[in-house]
């Protein structure tokens, strides 16, 4: 039955075939009032993309575009683990995340000097448990984009892509992600890719490149039913002004700065290169704000010099400074891509395959577990490394993923004054979320397991100073942090950030990215990886698609830059030293029968709550029988340890036990010799001489050392204290 909408459109829906399922589009079924709307289906997801394009006068100096994924538990089928909290509120870190991988596709494919405010929200209603739906959502965005009138240079649309097999595939399954030794998001349009994020398990950069030929190609289908379903609305098209310094005011300070950005400006201090910047611009300025006549400032004869310069400023500043401003950045950015693709010069004096010169220490605060201070030019990052018993783990709760655990966390915090500005300080934005998150991955990889090093593992990236590509900062210096904390790291991993610049069709590739060349340039690349591959990737294109062949001679280039890092990163600290910190706690592990889990907690957990308050150790117990202790000494990990052996040891015939007689027969005596294990000691195993009566030798109560002589087909125990000392 179709829904009667108010506006007397009808409700229609198109359909193709993505990926071996039927993908959908449907308008006019919701969101009324909204600017366009579009209600996604892929399988049993559904997701609403919904656009809102503001009708206010402009008034910023940016472009206002947010863009946000919302989790519904009911999506899943869930309601949220947590015991406080039943509504959605505050987006989890993956949605941030979601949000993020939507947006950086999008983002630059608006005209620059685009300044009307646009919301753009891709809701999930209904999930299908068998893939991820961050790529359908990313379709939604893109799909009510098309339809919102605005001068989006879409369509796109994005794969998330594993390798099962050494095959490619998208959509996987949980059970197939977890076989995969790829995870791989490209997002593209018709003329090539615009964005791409991956984790991987060390795979050669070959398998990167492989899957962004696939992905581009897989992709279309969904590109191809956009711009259907864009023609079959008929959209109109809404008027905008562009916020750009007009053709004069460019040609003017172009002119006026002819001669000024000379070879001084190219040094490796980056702070006194922004400062001659500051210098030029200022003296721009007052030059200009002088050239303001009597009229338009309204000077009078009457005024002192000082007021006449006043008001002459005052009218440039209302009316000139903002646009001779932005002139003057396009100047400073046209003089960087100048040089270096006239000359292959750097602001700094680089070659275009140079790294910044790098230092770095370890083991420089005395009380932390680790940590780092990896500085690369400008850039700085301290990394401090903090180790706790797996219970410290994060319990992960979203619309995704059920109880998940944490295990490794690595946070990123970069405030204000690590770029000389004043800034509030708050809880972390989406930036701080998505670089930990990168540097997060790139380490995951190379991590011992649990039951190799169990431990719950934070690492916290403190930046120190910014100029340019602190994500890859922060993944250099957690390796070191990690290694200093004597995590037993299967290999180091580096990290480097690649920039490009296009001629035409000519790539210009920029190993270690700064500021100047990633606000000049045409993208911005990040790659980790040890000696053995790619553990982490992320690209974000400025342009409006480019070819896999640009970006292989990237991922090439970006080879050689980490590898020259992670030599470096050996000179300071060649692998993860051999022990821990003496203020990270001691853990020692034992694997049981998870059959004894319940042995070990007891009924209520009375018997591991008394382990704990009678040893002052820490105990953990995992599903699979990897029991843990931790403890700030090793005596009182000793004390735990005993008797959670005492607990789940299985008898052992030829073993002498100390045990306690239960109960006397005619027979013999029953004798406990572990918790819950009874034995058979028959009257003739008692003593070297024949006795009349048990009672003759032992009574209940009485504390004996016997020897396990043999265990039956039915599991009952035969002891006997014949030649065993019962001394202590």
């Amino acid at each position: 039955m179709d829904i009667i909408n108010p506006s007397g459109k009808k409700t229609f829906k198109l359909e193709t075939d993505f990926c071996g399922r039927k993908l959908g589009l449907e308008v006019n079924r919701v969101g009324f009032r909204t600017t366009s709307s579009v209600l996604v289906t892929y399988g049993d997801t559904v997701v609403l993309g919904s656009v809102v394009v503001g009708t206010k006068p402009v008034v910023q100096d940016f472009f206002p575009l947010s863009i946000e994924y919302e989790e519904k538990y009911y999506a899943a089928g869930k309601i949220s683990s947590s015991k406080f909290i039943k509504r959605e509120g505050k987006p989890s870190d993956n949605a941030v995340l979601v949000g993020r991988l939507i947006d950086r596709p999008i983002r630059p494919l608006f005209p620059k000097g685009y300044r009307q405010e646009i919301q753009v929200v891709a809701t999930v209603l209904s999930m299908d448990p068998s893939f991820r739906p961050d790529v359908i959502a990313m379709i939604a965005a893109s799909s009510a984009l098309m339809l919102a009138g605005v001068p989006f240079d879409g369509p796109i649309a994005g794969l998330r892509i594993g390798r099962v097999n050494g095959e490619y595939k998208a959509f996987l399954s949980p059970e197939e992600r977890e076989a995969s030794d790829l995870d791989l998001v490209v997002a593209g349009k018709d003329t090539g890719i615009t964005m791409v994020e991956a984790g991987a398990n060390e795979v050669p950069e070959d398998v990167i490149v492989g899957g962004l030929e696939w992905g581009l190609k897989m992709i279309q289908p969904a590109i191809e039913l956009q711009n259907k379903l864009r023609e079959a609305v008929g959209v109109e098209e809404k008027e905008y002004t562009l916020i750009l310094p007009s053709d004069e005011a460019q040609a003017k300070v172009d002119k006026w700065m002819e001669g000024k950005l000379g070879p001084e400006l190219r040094t490796q201090n980056t702070v006194e290169r922004n400062n001659l910047i500051d210098e030029i611009r200022w003296a721009m300025h007052d030059e200009f704000s002088q050239e303001i006549t009597d009229d338009e400032a309204g000077i009078t004869d009457k005024m002192t010099d000082e007021e006449k310069t006043n008001a002459r400023t005052h009218y440039y500043d209302e009316h000139f400074r903002a646009e001779y401003n932005d002139a003057f950045e396009l100047a400073v950015k046209h003089d960087v891509r100048k040089h270096i693709i006239e000359d292959g010069i750097r602001p700094d004096g680089r070659k275009l395959d140079e790294v910044r010169p790098l230092s770095s220490q370890v083991g420089i605060l005395p009380r932390t577990h680790g940590s780092s201070l990896f500085t690369r030019g400008v850039t700085q990052a301290m990394n401090i490394v903090t180790l706790a018993p797996l219970s410290y783990g994060q319990l992960v709760d979203t619309m995704e993923v059920t109880d998940g655990i944490r295990r490794y966390m690595h946070h990123y915090n970069a405030p204000g004054y690590t770029v000389g500005e004043i800034s509030r300080m708050g809880s972390p934005g989406r930036r701080e979320v998505g670089h930990g998150y990168l540097a997060e991955r790139a380490l995951m990889p190379v991590l011992p397991s649990e039951e190799e090093f169990p431990y719950a593992i934070r690492s916290v990236t403190e930046i120190m100073s910014q100029n340019g590509s602190t994500s890859m900062a922060a993944t250099c210096s957690s390796c070191l942090a990690l290694m200093d904390a004597g995590v037993p790291l299967k290999r180091p991993v580096s990290g480097v950030a690649m920039g490009l610049m296009m001629d035409g069709d000519t790539p210009y590739v920029l190993t270690d990215l700064m500021d100047a060349e990633d606000f000049a340039g045409d993208m911005d690349f990040k790659v980790t990886g040890t000696t053995e591959g790619v553990t982490a990737l992320q690209m974000d294109m400025k342009v409006h698609g480019l070819p896999v062949e640009v970006l292989r001679k990237a991922i090439a280039q970006a080879h050689e830059g980490r590898m020259f890092i992670l030599k470096h990163m050996l000179s300071v600290l060649e692998g993860p030293r051999d022990h821990l910190s003496p203020y990270a706690p001691q853990i020692e592990k034992l694997m049981v029968n998870p059959d004894k889990i319940g042995t070990i907690i007891g009924k209520g957990g009375e018997t591991i709550n008394k382990i704990t308050s009678e040893t002052g150790a820490e105990v953990n117990i995992e599903e699979n029988g990897l029991v843990t202790v931790a403890a700030t000494d090793a005596e009182k990990i000793k004390k735990a340890m005993d008797w959670i052996k005492s607990l789940v040891e299985e008898p052992e015939p030829g073993k002498i036990y100390k045990g306690k007689v239960v109960s006397i027969k005619d027979f013999g005596a029953f004798v406990n010799i572990l918790p819950g294990i009874d034995g058979m000691l028959h009257i003739s195993q008692i003593s070297e001489k024949r006795l009349e009566k048990v009672t003759d030798a032992l009574q209940v109560g009485d504390e004996i050392k016997v020897r396990l002589d043999a265990i039956d087909d039915k599991g009952r125990l035969s002891l006997s204290m014949k030649n065993v000392d019962q001394k202590d």
